[in-house]
Protein backbone atom coordinates (compact mmCIF):
# COMPACT_ATOMS: atom_id res chain seq x y z
CA UNK A 1 0.00 0.00 0.00
CA UNK A 2 1.04 3.46 -0.74
CA UNK A 3 0.80 6.77 1.57
CA UNK A 4 -1.68 9.38 -0.19
CA UNK A 5 0.59 11.88 0.89
CA UNK A 6 4.11 10.62 -0.65
CA UNK A 7 4.56 10.47 -4.34
CA UNK A 8 4.97 6.76 -5.41
CA UNK A 9 8.69 6.06 -6.69
CA UNK A 10 10.07 4.50 -9.50
CA UNK A 11 13.12 2.33 -10.29
CA UNK A 12 14.19 5.02 -12.58
CA UNK A 13 13.89 7.58 -9.31
CA UNK A 14 16.43 5.27 -7.57
CA UNK A 15 18.57 6.13 -10.18
CA UNK A 16 18.57 2.76 -12.65
CA UNK A 17 16.64 3.28 -15.57
CA UNK A 18 15.74 0.68 -17.19
CA UNK A 19 14.89 1.68 -20.50
CA UNK A 20 18.26 2.70 -20.71
CA UNK A 21 19.57 -0.66 -20.10
CA UNK A 22 17.33 -1.93 -22.80
CA UNK A 23 18.25 0.39 -25.23
CA UNK A 24 21.95 -0.68 -24.61
CA UNK A 25 20.92 -4.38 -24.89
CA UNK A 26 19.78 -3.21 -28.28
CA UNK A 27 22.48 -1.33 -29.42
CA UNK A 28 25.32 -4.13 -28.64
CA UNK A 29 23.29 -6.86 -30.30
CA UNK A 30 25.20 -5.92 -33.69
CA UNK A 31 28.40 -6.02 -32.06
CA UNK A 32 28.18 -9.35 -30.60
CA UNK A 33 26.61 -11.06 -33.77
CA UNK A 34 29.55 -9.47 -35.64
CA UNK A 35 32.12 -11.79 -33.69
CA UNK A 36 29.52 -14.75 -34.48
CA UNK A 37 31.66 -18.00 -34.92
CA UNK A 38 31.53 -21.94 -35.48
CA UNK A 39 29.61 -23.27 -32.58
CA UNK A 40 27.39 -20.25 -31.57
CA UNK A 41 23.85 -20.92 -30.90
CA UNK A 42 21.09 -18.30 -30.17
CA UNK A 43 21.87 -15.14 -29.43
CA UNK A 44 21.79 -12.51 -27.18
CA UNK A 45 18.80 -12.30 -24.70
CA UNK A 46 18.55 -15.83 -22.74
CA UNK A 47 19.36 -16.60 -19.35
CA UNK A 48 22.46 -18.32 -20.39
CA UNK A 49 24.40 -18.58 -23.89
CA UNK A 50 24.91 -21.54 -25.51
CA UNK A 51 27.65 -22.81 -27.36
CA UNK A 52 28.59 -26.41 -29.30
CA UNK A 53 31.81 -27.78 -28.95
CA UNK A 54 31.31 -30.44 -31.72
CA UNK A 55 30.35 -27.64 -34.75
CA UNK A 56 33.51 -25.98 -33.15
CA UNK A 57 35.60 -29.14 -34.87
CA UNK A 58 36.89 -30.94 -31.11
CA UNK A 59 37.46 -34.34 -31.24
CA UNK A 60 38.28 -34.71 -27.44
CA UNK A 61 37.81 -31.00 -26.11
CA UNK A 62 39.28 -30.05 -22.66
CA UNK A 63 37.99 -26.45 -21.75
CA UNK A 64 39.53 -23.96 -20.45
CA UNK A 65 38.12 -21.04 -18.44
CA UNK A 66 39.69 -17.59 -17.54
CA UNK A 67 38.91 -14.42 -16.31
CA UNK A 68 39.92 -11.31 -15.55
CA UNK A 69 40.12 -7.09 -15.31
CA UNK A 70 41.77 -4.21 -16.89
CA UNK A 71 43.34 -2.40 -13.30
CA UNK A 72 43.67 0.83 -12.53
CA UNK A 73 44.23 1.28 -16.57
CA UNK A 74 40.67 2.10 -16.44
CA UNK A 75 41.40 5.73 -15.04
CA UNK A 76 43.42 6.76 -17.49
CA UNK A 77 40.26 6.23 -19.87
CA UNK A 78 38.14 7.83 -17.15
CA UNK A 79 40.74 11.22 -17.14
CA UNK A 80 40.87 11.31 -20.95
CA UNK A 81 37.34 10.41 -21.72
CA UNK A 82 38.74 7.47 -24.28
CA UNK A 83 36.38 4.58 -23.73
CA UNK A 84 37.00 2.57 -27.17
CA UNK A 85 39.91 0.73 -26.52
CA UNK A 86 39.78 -0.46 -22.86
CA UNK A 87 37.49 -3.44 -23.97
CA UNK A 88 40.35 -4.78 -26.61
CA UNK A 89 42.55 -4.96 -23.19
CA UNK A 90 39.17 -6.97 -20.70
CA UNK A 91 39.41 -9.46 -24.13
CA UNK A 92 42.84 -9.80 -24.48
CA UNK A 93 43.55 -10.23 -20.66
CA UNK A 94 41.53 -13.07 -20.47
CA UNK A 95 42.11 -14.43 -23.78
CA UNK A 96 45.83 -14.67 -23.68
CA UNK A 97 45.84 -16.66 -20.61
CA UNK A 98 43.80 -19.39 -22.05
CA UNK A 99 45.74 -19.60 -24.52
CA UNK A 100 48.80 -20.22 -22.79
CA UNK A 101 47.24 -23.57 -21.47
CA UNK A 102 47.08 -24.78 -25.38
CA UNK A 103 43.06 -23.25 -25.53
CA UNK A 104 41.90 -21.37 -28.16
CA UNK A 105 39.42 -18.99 -27.21
CA UNK A 106 35.85 -19.91 -28.24
CA UNK A 107 33.26 -17.69 -26.76
CA UNK A 108 33.53 -13.95 -23.85
CA UNK A 109 30.83 -12.63 -21.89
CA UNK A 110 31.18 -8.93 -19.79
CA UNK A 111 30.32 -7.27 -16.75
CA UNK A 112 29.84 -3.40 -17.17
CA UNK A 113 29.18 -2.12 -13.79
CA UNK A 114 28.65 1.06 -13.28
CA UNK A 115 26.70 4.17 -11.43
CA UNK A 116 24.75 5.73 -14.50
CA UNK A 117 24.65 4.61 -17.86
CA UNK A 118 25.95 7.61 -19.67
CA UNK A 119 24.88 8.27 -23.49
CA UNK A 120 27.61 6.53 -25.67
CA UNK A 121 30.14 5.14 -22.72
CA UNK A 122 28.97 1.36 -22.35
CA UNK A 123 28.35 1.08 -26.35
CA UNK A 124 32.40 2.39 -26.72
CA UNK A 125 33.65 -0.01 -24.11
CA UNK A 126 31.34 -2.86 -25.78
CA UNK A 127 33.19 -1.27 -29.29
CA UNK A 128 36.17 -2.74 -27.56
CA UNK A 129 35.01 -5.64 -26.58
CA UNK A 130 33.48 -6.42 -29.98
CA UNK A 131 36.72 -6.07 -31.26
CA UNK A 132 39.01 -7.71 -29.62
CA UNK A 133 36.97 -10.78 -29.45
CA UNK A 134 37.46 -10.57 -33.33
CA UNK A 135 40.92 -9.97 -33.00
CA UNK A 136 41.12 -13.04 -30.71
CA UNK A 137 38.79 -15.24 -32.88
CA UNK A 138 35.71 -15.82 -30.28
CA UNK A 139 32.46 -14.74 -29.96
CA UNK A 140 30.87 -12.05 -27.66
CA UNK A 141 28.05 -14.44 -26.71
CA UNK A 142 26.58 -12.48 -23.92
CA UNK A 143 27.02 -10.46 -20.60
CA UNK A 144 25.69 -8.67 -17.95
CA UNK A 145 24.92 -4.57 -17.17
CA UNK A 146 24.53 -3.57 -13.95
CA UNK A 147 23.65 -0.01 -13.14
CA UNK A 148 24.20 0.63 -9.57
CA UNK A 149 23.84 4.61 -7.70
CA UNK A 150 25.36 5.44 -5.35
CA UNK A 151 28.69 2.39 -5.95
CA UNK A 152 31.04 4.34 -7.86
CA UNK A 153 31.76 7.83 -8.58
CA UNK A 154 30.36 10.07 -11.82
CA UNK A 155 31.67 8.95 -14.88
CA UNK A 156 33.18 5.76 -13.47
CA UNK A 157 32.25 2.02 -14.31
CA UNK A 158 34.43 -1.25 -13.83
CA UNK A 159 34.67 -4.05 -16.32
CA UNK A 160 35.27 -8.34 -15.56
CA UNK A 161 35.96 -10.27 -18.55
CA UNK A 162 35.33 -14.05 -18.51
CA UNK A 163 36.32 -16.57 -21.34
CA UNK A 164 35.90 -20.31 -22.36
CA UNK A 165 38.31 -21.80 -24.43
CA UNK A 166 39.03 -25.14 -25.64
CA UNK A 167 41.95 -28.03 -26.44
CA UNK A 168 42.33 -31.16 -27.83
CA UNK A 169 43.54 -33.07 -24.68
CA UNK A 170 46.61 -34.31 -26.46
CA UNK A 171 48.14 -30.41 -27.42
CA UNK A 172 47.22 -29.03 -23.74
CA UNK A 173 49.98 -26.81 -22.62
CA UNK A 174 52.38 -27.30 -21.38
CA UNK A 175 54.18 -30.18 -22.18
CA UNK A 176 56.21 -30.83 -19.00
CA UNK A 177 57.29 -34.41 -20.09
CA UNK A 178 58.45 -32.75 -23.80
CA UNK A 179 60.52 -29.66 -22.04
CA UNK A 180 64.43 -30.17 -21.70
CA UNK A 181 67.36 -28.19 -21.27
CA UNK A 182 68.34 -25.96 -24.03
CA UNK A 183 64.53 -25.86 -25.41
CA UNK A 184 64.47 -22.17 -27.03
CA UNK A 185 62.71 -19.11 -25.38
CA UNK A 186 60.94 -17.02 -27.98
CA UNK A 187 59.16 -13.55 -27.48
CA UNK A 188 56.77 -11.88 -29.30
CA UNK A 189 56.31 -8.42 -28.67
CA UNK A 190 54.19 -6.17 -26.68
CA UNK A 191 52.12 -2.90 -27.33
CA UNK A 192 53.56 -1.28 -24.32
CA UNK A 193 52.57 -1.89 -20.69
CA UNK A 194 49.39 -3.66 -21.89
CA UNK A 195 47.46 -3.90 -18.73
CA UNK A 196 49.76 -4.27 -15.87
CA UNK A 197 51.58 -2.05 -13.72
CA UNK A 198 49.11 1.12 -14.05
CA UNK A 199 49.26 2.20 -10.55
CA UNK A 200 53.31 2.39 -10.58
CA UNK A 201 52.47 4.17 -13.79
CA UNK A 202 49.84 6.48 -12.79
CA UNK A 203 52.09 7.35 -9.86
CA UNK A 204 55.43 8.41 -12.15
CA UNK A 205 53.06 10.35 -14.59
CA UNK A 206 52.02 12.22 -11.37
CA UNK A 207 55.26 12.85 -10.19
CA UNK A 208 56.47 13.99 -14.00
CA UNK A 209 52.82 16.31 -14.37
CA UNK A 210 52.45 15.05 -17.49
CA UNK A 211 49.42 16.29 -19.24
CA UNK A 212 47.54 13.40 -21.04
CA UNK A 213 46.12 15.70 -23.40
CA UNK A 214 49.93 17.04 -24.73
CA UNK A 215 51.86 15.49 -27.33
CA UNK A 216 53.89 12.57 -26.06
CA UNK A 217 57.59 13.15 -25.67
CA UNK A 218 58.64 9.79 -27.32
CA UNK A 219 56.12 8.67 -29.46
CA UNK A 220 52.82 9.60 -31.91
CA UNK A 221 49.82 10.99 -30.68
CA UNK A 222 49.05 12.02 -26.68
CA UNK A 223 50.55 10.70 -23.97
CA UNK A 224 47.11 9.15 -23.16
CA UNK A 225 46.92 7.66 -26.81
CA UNK A 226 49.96 6.01 -25.57
CA UNK A 227 49.33 4.82 -22.29
CA UNK A 228 46.43 3.36 -23.49
CA UNK A 229 47.41 1.18 -26.52
CA UNK A 230 45.40 -1.91 -25.89
CA UNK A 231 47.29 -5.50 -25.63
CA UNK A 232 47.77 -7.46 -28.06
CA UNK A 233 46.16 -10.61 -28.84
CA UNK A 234 48.32 -13.67 -29.45
CA UNK A 235 46.38 -16.25 -30.88
CA UNK A 236 45.64 -15.90 -34.52
CA UNK A 237 49.36 -16.45 -34.86
CA UNK A 238 50.20 -18.86 -32.23
CA UNK A 239 47.12 -21.34 -32.35
CA UNK A 240 48.52 -23.04 -36.00
CA UNK A 241 51.66 -24.11 -34.07
CA UNK A 242 49.47 -25.31 -30.92
CA UNK A 243 47.64 -27.68 -33.53
CA UNK A 244 51.00 -28.63 -35.35
CA UNK A 245 52.65 -29.61 -32.00
CA UNK A 246 55.86 -27.34 -32.53
CA UNK A 247 55.27 -25.76 -29.09
CA UNK A 248 56.48 -26.90 -26.02
CA UNK A 249 55.10 -24.19 -23.51
CA UNK A 250 53.69 -20.88 -23.24
CA UNK A 251 53.59 -17.80 -20.62
CA UNK A 252 51.24 -14.55 -21.01
CA UNK A 253 53.44 -12.21 -19.45
CA UNK A 254 51.36 -9.78 -17.23
CA UNK A 255 51.68 -8.59 -13.77
CA UNK A 256 54.94 -9.88 -12.32
CA UNK A 257 56.97 -9.82 -15.83
CA UNK A 258 59.14 -11.72 -17.49
CA UNK A 259 60.80 -12.45 -13.84
CA UNK A 260 57.49 -14.60 -12.51
CA UNK A 261 55.74 -15.58 -15.75
CA UNK A 262 58.24 -17.39 -17.64
CA UNK A 263 58.71 -19.67 -14.89
CA UNK A 264 55.40 -20.65 -14.59
CA UNK A 265 55.19 -22.72 -17.70
CA UNK A 266 58.24 -24.98 -16.46
CA UNK A 267 58.69 -28.32 -14.50
CA UNK A 268 60.12 -28.16 -11.54
CA UNK A 269 63.57 -29.19 -12.56
CA UNK A 270 63.64 -26.12 -15.05
CA UNK A 271 63.74 -22.69 -15.18
CA UNK A 272 63.76 -19.52 -17.62
CA UNK A 273 67.04 -18.15 -18.96
CA UNK A 274 66.21 -14.73 -20.24
CA UNK A 275 68.75 -12.54 -21.83
CA UNK A 276 67.73 -9.01 -21.42
CA UNK A 277 69.75 -7.65 -23.96
CA UNK A 278 68.54 -9.47 -26.53
CA UNK A 279 65.57 -6.95 -27.79
CA UNK A 280 65.01 -3.00 -27.73
CA UNK A 281 61.95 -2.79 -24.93
CA UNK A 282 59.61 0.04 -26.56
CA UNK A 283 60.95 3.44 -25.10
CA UNK A 284 58.07 3.93 -22.44
CA UNK A 285 60.01 1.39 -20.28
CA UNK A 286 63.12 3.42 -20.34
CA UNK A 287 61.07 6.55 -19.93
CA UNK A 288 59.46 5.30 -16.97
CA UNK A 289 62.95 3.74 -15.26
CA UNK A 290 64.29 7.07 -15.77
CA UNK A 291 61.07 9.16 -14.90
CA UNK A 292 60.11 7.25 -12.03
CA UNK A 293 63.98 6.14 -10.71
CA UNK A 294 62.34 2.26 -11.16
CA UNK A 295 65.58 -0.11 -10.31
CA UNK A 296 66.13 -2.56 -13.41
CA UNK A 297 64.92 -5.46 -10.81
CA UNK A 298 61.20 -3.84 -10.35
CA UNK A 299 61.05 -3.10 -13.89
CA UNK A 300 61.54 -6.93 -14.57
CA UNK A 301 59.03 -7.96 -12.18
CA UNK A 302 56.43 -5.32 -12.95
CA UNK A 303 56.22 -5.02 -16.44
CA UNK A 304 56.26 -6.87 -19.91
CA UNK A 305 59.40 -4.58 -21.32
CA UNK A 306 58.46 -5.59 -24.25
CA UNK A 307 57.25 -8.87 -24.67
CA UNK A 308 53.99 -10.01 -24.50
CA UNK A 309 53.95 -13.78 -24.85
CA UNK A 310 56.69 -16.36 -24.78
CA UNK A 311 57.25 -19.66 -26.45
CA UNK A 312 59.45 -22.57 -25.45
CA UNK A 313 60.29 -24.20 -28.40
CA UNK A 314 62.61 -27.88 -29.13
CA UNK A 315 65.85 -27.05 -30.93
CA UNK A 316 64.66 -28.30 -33.96
CA UNK A 317 61.78 -26.41 -34.43
CA UNK A 318 62.78 -23.15 -34.00
CA UNK A 319 63.33 -22.14 -37.91
CA UNK A 320 59.62 -23.89 -38.70
CA UNK A 321 57.99 -21.89 -35.27
CA UNK A 322 60.15 -18.61 -36.76
CA UNK A 323 59.01 -19.09 -40.05
CA UNK A 324 55.50 -19.40 -39.53
CA UNK A 325 55.58 -16.40 -36.81
CA UNK A 326 56.63 -14.32 -39.65
CA UNK A 327 54.59 -14.79 -42.60
CA UNK A 328 51.43 -14.18 -39.76
CA UNK A 329 53.32 -10.92 -39.33
CA UNK A 330 54.83 -11.07 -35.92
CA UNK A 331 58.11 -9.87 -35.12
CA UNK A 332 59.41 -13.24 -33.01
CA UNK A 333 62.87 -12.65 -30.54
CA UNK A 334 64.77 -15.46 -29.50
CA UNK A 335 64.99 -14.64 -26.04
CA UNK A 336 66.75 -17.29 -23.66
CA UNK A 337 66.10 -20.98 -23.39
CA UNK A 338 65.27 -23.05 -20.58
CA UNK A 339 67.93 -24.28 -18.22
CA UNK A 340 68.29 -26.81 -14.70
CA UNK A 341 66.42 -25.22 -12.08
Amino acid sequence: MTDSHKKPLTYRDAGVDIKAGNALVGAIGPMAKATARSGVMGGLGGFGALFDLKAAGYDDPVLVSGTDGVGTKLMLAFTTGCHDTIGIDLVAMCANDVLAQGAEPLFFLDYFATGKLESGVAEQVVSGIAEGCRQAGCALIGGETAEMPGMYPPGHYDLAGFVVGAVDRDRMLPRHEAMVAGDVLIGLPSSGPHSNGYSLIRRVIERAGVDLTAPCAFASGSWGDVLLTPTRLYSKPVLPLIKGGLIKGLAHITGGGLTENAPRMCPDHLTTRIDYDAWSPPAIFDWLATEGGIEDAEMQRTFNLGIGMVLAVGVREVDTVLASLRAAGEVPTIIGELAPS
